[in-house]
C-alpha cells in the first residue's frame, strides 16, 4: 500500500503546545502501550506499520516541518517537500510526480491520501488498504472514504451516495450545512468527507499537466511558487463525474480544537499538575518544569509550554485562532532532525536557549554574520569543529564562537548546553549554512 500523508496546520488552534513549526499533530500527549507519550503523526504511523509493515508512506509537507518529521519519525519516511503552502492540489500533485519520478513508483499503481493526524483505531487502516485495492480495480477514477456520521456536524463536508451499498456512485457533493441541513443530509444516507481518498497516480499527474505546465517532478518542483492556490477538491473532486465512496463506521476524530482533543485523552494530566477533588471535566497538559494547580474548576484546559499559558473553557477554545493571530513572538520551543531547543530567556541584546542533541547527531555546520555565541555543556559528551577544529567536549566545558565564526556540534551520547547568543540583531534568518571542510 502506497500512502501520501498530508501534514499542514499554521499551530494556531491548540496554541500554547503549537505554533507556526510544530504543528498539534506533533504534540507528545498520547500514550502508547508501553505508556510512552507519542504524537498524532507518530501513532498514526505506528498503526500504518501495525497492519502493513510493507506500506510505503511518503508525507507531503511544508520545509518548516521536515526537521520535526525526522525527529519524530527517523530518516526513513519519505517526504514531498512543498517549497511553499499552496492548498491540497498542489501538495498532493507534487506527491504523486514524487513517487513516479523519484521514487521510480509505477504510475498505474494506486495510492491513498489521508491527512496526517486522524484519531483512529487500527479498522481505519485496514479499510485503507481495502480503498487501495478498490482504486487499482478501475471501476472509478477516485475512490473516496465517506464517514458514518455519528451527529449531524457543522464541521464536514457531507457526501451523497446513490445506494447504501458499502460501495456506491457518489450522487453529489455538500458542502459544510447549518446543523438542521445536516440531518437532513443524514437521513437521505449522507457521510461525512474526512478528505480521505485514493487513484492510480497517472490520473492526479496528468490531471496537473491539464493545470500546470510542467514536464515532471523537478520542474514542478521549481515553478512551485508560482501555481494557483487551489483545493483538490475544487480542482478535483467537484469536476469528476467518474467517482465511488466507500462507508466506513469505525472510530475517527478530528482533534483540531482543544475541546475535541482532550476527549481523546487517556489522563486529565500530562506534565507537573495536581487537580483538587472538586474538579470535574478538567485537563492540564504542562510542558513547563513548575507545577500547576487546579482547583473548583468545571470543564475548562489549562495549557502551558514555553510559547505561552492557555485558561480556558473547553467550549471557548474553539475561538483561540484570532487571540493567538494578535501575539509576534520568537518561536519558543522547536524539535530539530537533530533534539531539540528551547529559549529559557530573551532580551533586547541577548537570548538564552537549552539545546538537547540526540547521541550520533549534529547541527548544521553554520556561522552568524551579526552575533556572537557562547555554548556551555551542562551534560553529556560531544565534538565541537569550530572554523575546522575538532575539540571533544564534557559538561562544564565552555565554546565561544565570534560572529563570522563557522561552527558546530556532534554529540556522542545525548548532549545537553546552554546556548547563549549576543548581539544587536538576533534573528533564524542570520544563519549560513557551509560544508564541512575536514
Amino acid at each position: 500500500m502506497n500512502l501520501i500523508l498530508l501534514s499542514g496546520g499554521s499551530g494556531k488552534r491548540l496554541w500554547p503546545l503549537s505554533n507556526d513549526i510544530r504543528s498539534k499533530q506533533f504534540i507528545k500527549i498520547f500514550k502508547d502501550k508501553d505508556g510512552n507519550y507519542e504524537s498524532m503523526v507518530q501513532r498514526v504511523y505506528r498503526q500504518i506499520k501495525t497492519v502493513d509493515s510493507d506500506a510505503v508512506v511518503t508525507i507531503a509537507t511544508s520545509k518548516t516541518q521536515v526537521s520535526e518529521i525526522n525527529n519524530q519519525l527517523g530518516q526513513k519516511v519519505g517526504i514531498s517537500i512543498e517549497p511553499c503552502r499552496k492548498d491540497t492540489f498542489p501538495a498532493i500533485a507534487l506527491a504523486s510526480a514524487y513517487l513516479v519520478d523519484v521514487q521510480g513508483v509505477d504510475e498505474n499503481e494506486a495510492v491513498v491520501v489521508c491527512p496526517v493526524d486522524p484519531y483512529v483505531e487500527d479498522d481505519y487502516f485496514k479499510a485503507l488498504k481495502e480503498l487501495c485495492a478498490q482504486a487499482e480495480k478501475g471501476e472509478a477514477n477516485l475512490v473516496l472514504m465517506g464517514i458514518e456520521p455519528t451527529y449531524p456536524s457543522e464541521k464536514y463536508g457531507y457526501i451523497i451516495p446513490e445506494t447504501a451499498e458499502q460501495i456506491s456512485k457518489v450522487d453529489t457533493f455538500k458542502e459544510k450545512p447549518t446543523a438542521a441541513v445536516a440531518e437532513d443530509y443524514i437521513s437521505r444516507g449522507a457521510l461525512w468527507n474526512g478528505g480521505v481518498f485514493a487513484y492510480k497516480l497517472k490520473y492526479v499527474i496528468d490531471k496537473a499537466h491539464e493545470l500546470i505546465d510542467f514536464t515532471d517532478y523537478h520542474d514542478l518542483y521549481s515553478k512551485y511558487e508560482e501555481i494557483e492556490k487551489i483545493s483538490f477538491d475544487y480542482a478535483v473532486v467537484e469536476k469528476e463525474p467518474s467517482i465511488q465512496v466507500m462507508r466506513f463506521a469505525g472510530q475517527w476524530k478530528d482533534l483540531g480544537t482543544w475541546n475535541t482533543l482532550t476527549e481523546a485523552m487517556q489522563e486529565n494530566v500530562v506534565g507537573k499538575g495536581r487537580l483538587s477533588d472538586s474538579c470535574e471535566d478538567v485537563h492540564v497538559i504542562n510542558e513547563m518544569n513548575v507545577p500547576i494547580i487546579a482547583m473548583g474548576l468545571k470543564d475548562v484546559v489549562i495549557s502551558a509550554s514555553p510559547e505561552g499559558i492557555l485558561v480556558s473553557d473547553k467550549h471557548e477554545s474553539s475561538f483561540i485562532k484570532p487571540y493567538v493571530d494578535e501575539i509576534d513572538q520568537q518561536i519558543m520551543f522547536a524539535e530539530k532532525s537533530w533534539g531539540s531547543f528551547k529559549v529559557v530567556d530573551v532580551e533586547d541584546d541577548s537570548m538564552t536557549m537549552k539545546v538537547t542533541l540526540h547521541p550520533g547527531n549534529a547541527m548544521n555546520y553554520h556561522s552568524h554574520k551579526l552575533r556572537d555565541e557562547v555554548w556551555v555543556v551542562i551534560s553529556g559528551e560531544g565534538t565541537t569543529i569550530v572554523d575546522g577544529m575538532h575539540q571533544k567536549v564534557k559538561a562544564g566545558d565552555v565554546i565561544t564562537m565570534s560572529a563570522g565564526c563557522r561552527h558546530t556540534i556532534k554529540a556522542e551520547t545525548e548532549l545537553q548546553i546552554i546556548e547563549v547568543q549576543l548581539g544587536k540583531e538576533i534573528t533564524v534568518e542570520d544563519k549560513e549554512k557551509f560544508e564541512l571542510e575536514y
